[in-house]
């Protein structure tokens, strides 16, 4: 068993509408105010009757292309500086007054920022009246004839109307009679300075074709919407000097009809244009005494005028209002003056005024979002929920939006350039506006009544008050029947009177009599009878007839509705592809335009790369004759040096002998001294200068000593003559020696470069290193090492000896070269005594499957 939360009533099913798929769209209208001094700088420019220009003024930035940017926006019609009330009002207001007699709602509403003419075309002022009075005035001259009593229709504070009886209508219009606050008659009170003479005679206007066979009432409510709270203007309220209350906010209900109202609003009857204005102008009033009192501006809230008009068919006789009361039809008209939007960043608006035009700013941005998604929904098809309950302003008027009524906007606009950032936001949201569509009203059902009641009744009550006049007064007796008829067809009765006790002749006749009529009588029921039977049979007939047609017609009704479901599919099919070729074709523009921005982007690509690859190009040009450049540089460089090594060479060689000849010279003298020796005094001839002798050319090995006999050193076997297999390496730039003692490894392989495979095959490694000495002799160095394996796969020398062959003068004494040079003064510096054994050994390593050759590794051991 299922339960139903308590607390919670189930919501109501809205009622079922007639279905209409005709749409209109919003209709947005622009009006532009005239400059307030000639000096001013425009940015608006109206370049037809449907399309306005914008252009930015000096101060802004331009665009990218260096340019002003210009736009253009499109409306139903745009009014400029020189259009007259009376046109916007012919062109804007009048078919909603239309169809507002003609039972159909309508929403009115200007949109602007402050300052550009909202309030001046909504309300207007003396001798221009705006598009309120005028709507009001349309209103009272069209109905004013067929108005009904005062009280006859009463609000029944759901959003609908009640028809009093006469009897109820006329105790409270005494009793408003009898209230001395309330002037009895509209037309003897004193008409106010402030709304007088706002609109002309002949200025005035009235509707087409409205029912005279119905009754209206005019009822007029007027509300603000200031910080989304929404106030009643008209609610009286006693006034305390002393310590004002603050008003009360009205909160917002749906009727049984789904319909959105301000639950608790005065509604006030009128039955005149100026009773009707000098309402509104009360509102006003007591709005201006709340701005005064809360220290703020008029602009700074939402204004809601509802007119609502309510009628009523006439009964049979045409002479009192119907008393059904869903005979009773209710339309209104709203007309709302949007409060100003604007940057605060411009106004500097702080503290309250700073959180008004926050308010102000975010119920702008809810009915712009509103219509956002309502024409997203349209357009592509969506389903997205609409907030309205966001705002009080969307919330209110959702039901126009859903299709209760027409719906336009006047944008008003300031052409000066201080406002075109701001009237720049509003052009986009109208331009917006407009294409958002509103399901057109149907029309109500009419009564069953036949038309021109109230003519019939007003000419029978003419032609009965002629005839009364005429006679002086009513007849008696003059109303032939059928009934005289009758009674005259029946035989007149014998004289009723007795002449005595003994009369037997006027009882009898008169029995006589009426028993003839009784015959009468009987045969006259019977003919009745018989008439009412056949007239019966033939009703039965037609009857049948009838039920017959009908049943006829509903079967066509069903064939035609089973049509209109058909027409109605195709329609609704006909929209969904309409829908979808719009989307389609709003898709291909986007896809156009990005194409467009895609292939400018390309184009720049490509000269931008372009230009890089020419400066590339140009780089590397510079490069390679820098490359050039260098290169020769460094052949220059190296040719000198080359040269400068050289002399330095000779000069230190022709040195070195010059000391050698003065140590022979002097040990030739010291023998000559201890032999005692008589030797022939003959002068040494001394080695000429550098310059004067042609250098000898350097050997790889030094010449022998030509003082002596050649000594022949002894052979030293090398320890590397081992049984082990040895890989040989001996670098391609190693020069040849004609030394007697060589390096000799038997069963090892010679290589230029270490290699995998023959590391692999052997376990010792030797490399041949030659180096110049310190006294410029080439010396020869036999680095050996151990081949070991390694976890990657690859080979690894670990060297552990190291040989040198070395060529010596026998007559130079051997010394070891410093580390460190000496100082300027002879001192030796800071350093120790080194010499090729006492340097670290390096292993090599090589990894396998190398492709670029050995690959080294250099690990450093102490030896």
């Amino acid at each position: 068993m299922i339960r139903q939360a308590k607390g919670k009533t189930p919501r109501r099913p809205p009622p079922k509408k007639p279905s209409n798929n005709q749409k209109d769209p919003v209709g947005v209208y622009c009006r532009v105010r005239p400059l307030g001094a000639d000096d001013e700088e425009c940015c608006i420019e109206v370049i037809s009757n449907t399309t306005i220009q914008l252009h930015a003024p000096d101060g802004l930035k331009a665009n990218r292309n260096g340019e002003y940017k210009e736009t253009q926006y499109s409306f139903k019609k745009v009014f400029g500086i020189k259009t007259s009330q009376r046109e916007l009002f012919e062109d804007v207001a009048k078919p909603l007054v239309e169809d507002l007699i003609h039972c159909k709602n309508g929403l009115l509403f200007t949109y602007g920022v402050t300052g550009s003419g909202k309030t001046h075309t909504m309300t207007g002022s003396p001798g221009q009246g705006g598009l309120l009075p005028r709507s009001l005035d349309m209103i009272f001259n069209s109905i004013g004839p067929y108005q009904a009593k005062r009280y006859v229709f009463k609000p029944d504070d759901k959003n609908g109307m009640e028809v009093q009886n006469q009897v109820d209508a006329l105790l409270d219009r005494q009793k408003r009679d009898s209230q001395t606050t309330v002037p009895k008659t509209p037309t003897t009170r004193r008409i106010d300075p402030e709304f007088a003479d706002m609109i002309s005679p002949e200025e005035a206007c009235k509707a087409d074709g409205v029912d005279e066979d119905s009754s209206y009432s005019v009822f007029v409510s007027y509300i603000e919407i200031y910080n989304n709270y929404i106030y009643d203007l008209l609610e009286e309220t006693p006034f305390d000097p002393i310590k004002p209350k603050p008003p009360q906010s009205k909160i917002l209900r749906e009727d049984q009809n789904h319909n959105m109202y301000v639950a608790g609003c005065t509604e006030v009857e009128v039955k005149s244009t100026e009773e009707a204005f000098e309402v509104f102008w009360r509102g006003q009033k007591k709005r201006r005494i709340a701005n005064t009192q809360l220290n703020r501006e008029s602009s700074r809230s939402h204004s809601v005028f509802i007119v609502k008009l309510a009628q009523a068919p006439l009964d049979a006789d045409g002479d009192n209002v119907l008393q059904d009361k869903n005979q009773v039809n209710v339309s209104q008209l709203c007309l709302v003056d949007l409060a100003g939007s604007e940057r605060t960043s411009r106004t500097r608006a702080e503290g309250s005024r700073l959180r008004e035009a926050g308010n102000i700013n975010q119920s702008l941005m809810t009915l712009r979002t509103c219509i956002e998604v309502l024409r997203e929904n349209q357009m592509c098809g969506t389903n997205k929920m609409v907030p309205y309950r966001d705002s009080k302003v969307t919330h209110l008027f959702k039901n126009y939006f859903d299709g209760e009524g027409k719906v336009r906007m006047v944008v008003c606009v300031n052409p000066k350039a201080d406002d075109y950032e701001e009237t720049l936001l509003v052009m986009r949201f109208a331009e917006m506006t407009q294409e958002v569509e509103v399901a057109r009203p149907v029309d109500r059902p009419i009564c069953g009544f036949a038309a021109g009641r109230r003519q019939r009744n007003q000419a029978f009550k003419e032609e009965l008050t002629r005839r009364l006049e005429e006679r002086g007064g009513p007849v008696d007796g003059e109303f032939p029947t059928v009934l005289n008829q009758l009674l005259q067809s029946f035989p007149p009765l014998p004289p009723c009177e007795i002449s005595g006790p003994n009369d037997d002749v006027t009882l009898p006749r008169l029995i006589e009599a009426l028993e003839k009529r009784h015959k009468i009588r009987q045969m006259m029921i019977e003919e009745y009878n018989k008439t009412a039977n056949m007239l019966k049979s033939v009703l039965q007939e037609q009857d049948s007839n009838i039920l017959s047609k009908e049943n006829f017609i509903q079967e066509q009704r069903g064939k035609l509705g089973e049509k209109d479901k058909m027409i109605q599919n195709q329609k609704n099919e006909i929209d969904r592809l309409e829908k979808k070729s719009k989307m389609l074709e709003y898709k291909i523009d986007i896809l156009q335009k990005t194409t467009n921005i895609y292939e400018e982007d390309k184009r720049s690509l490509q000269q931008e790369l372009e230009s890089r690859e020419q400066r590339l190009q140009r780089e590397l040009s510079e490069k390679r004759r820098m490359e050039s450049r260098m290169q020769g540089m460094v052949t220059d460089a190296k040719l000198k040096w080359e040269k400068e090594c050289e002399r330095r060479v000779n000069a230190k060689q022709l040195e070195m002998q010059n000391k050698l000849w003065v140590k022979d010279e002097k040990l030739k003298q010291l023998k000559a001294i201890v032999t005692e020796g008589k030797t022939e005094n003959r002068q040494p001839q001394r080695p000429s200068r550098e310059k004067d002798k042609v250098p000898p050319k350097r050997s790889a090995s030094p010449s022998p000593v030509p003082t002596g006999p050649p000594v022949r050193p002894l052979h030293r076997r090398s320890h590397s003559a081992g049984g082990e297999r040895w890989v040989d390496h001996k670098p391609t730039s190693n020069v040849d020696l004609d030394t007697v003692l060589q390096p000799n490894i038997p069963n090892a392989i010679k290589v230029n470069a270490p290699n995998e495979k023959a590391l692999s095959k052997c376990d010792k490694y030797v490399l041949t290193h030659q180096e110049v000495a310190s006294d410029g002799e080439i010396q020869t160095k036999l680095i050996k090492g151990e081949v070991f394996k390694t976890r990657g796969g690859g080979q690894s020398v670990q060297f552990t000896d190291i040989e040198t062959l070395k060529q010596e003068n026998p007559v130079a004494a051997s010394r070891k070269r410093r580390s460190s040079e000496t100082d300027p003064d002879g001192e030796p510096m800071e350093g120790d005594w080194t010499d090729v054994e006492t340097r670290c050994s390096v292993a090599v390593e090589m990894r396998a499957g190398s492709n670029l050759g050995p690959g080294y590794q250099h690990h450093g051991y102490p030896k």
